[in-house]
């Protein structure tokens, strides 16, 4: 059975796949945005997003003070590694964990955004995409105001009632007769 097997395979193996990803999200961390093939950039959103959430939760751990230094807990310490191990780029990782997670403390998720940007002009004509790192004062796009169903309903009814040509009762009457 193949549960818990949906990923993006990008038609390469496991270990070239996560040397691709880790190299894709370093970069992501270093530039703040990257232009990549759509499909990358859609493997990378759900990758990145959660060494960001790790760093968000070691940056919400207080650091213990110790002989005038200040050290990471256990905990932060091992979401670090975690990290780490996942990313490969010890100097982005140190940006992200002691910098860019701040600029997400307040977001619940979404952290990156994907912009479509069409086929390549050369080669393969590969659908090409820009991912990048949202901002934290970034409130999105606004939510559409949808009619509530009742409403839609009783227009429907409305318009309904108004396609019937408006006949006099006494003239029905008269053409029975």
């Amino acid at each position: 059975m193949r549960h818990n097997k949906h990923h993006a395979s990008l038609g390469v193996t496991r270990e070239h796949r996560k040397a691709m990803l880790s190299n894709l999200g370093a970069a992501l961390i270093r530039h703040g945005r990257i232009q990549t093939t759509l499909t990358k950039a859609k493997a990378l959103r759900p990758w990145i997003e959660k060494v960001i959430t790790k760093a968000k939760k070691a940056g919400a751990i207080p650091r213990i003070e110790k002989d005038g230094k200040q050290l990471l807990q256990p905990r932060a310490l091992h979401l670090r590694r975690l990290a780490i191990a996942d990313l490969r780029d010890e100097d982005m990782i140190t940006k992200l964990f002691n910098e860019t997670y701040k600029e997400f403390e307040k977001r619940p998720g979404g952290y990156t955004r994907i912009y479509k940007l069409g086929p390549r002009s050369y080669g393969d004509a590969a659908s090409m995409a820009l991912i990048e790192l949202v901002k934290a004062d970034d409130p999105g796009y606004p939510k559409r105001k949808r009619r509530p169903a009742k409403a839609a309903k009783a227009k429907g009814a409305k318009a309904d009632a108004s396609a019937k040509p408006d006949v006099d009762p006494a003239a029905e009457g008269e053409a029975k007769a």
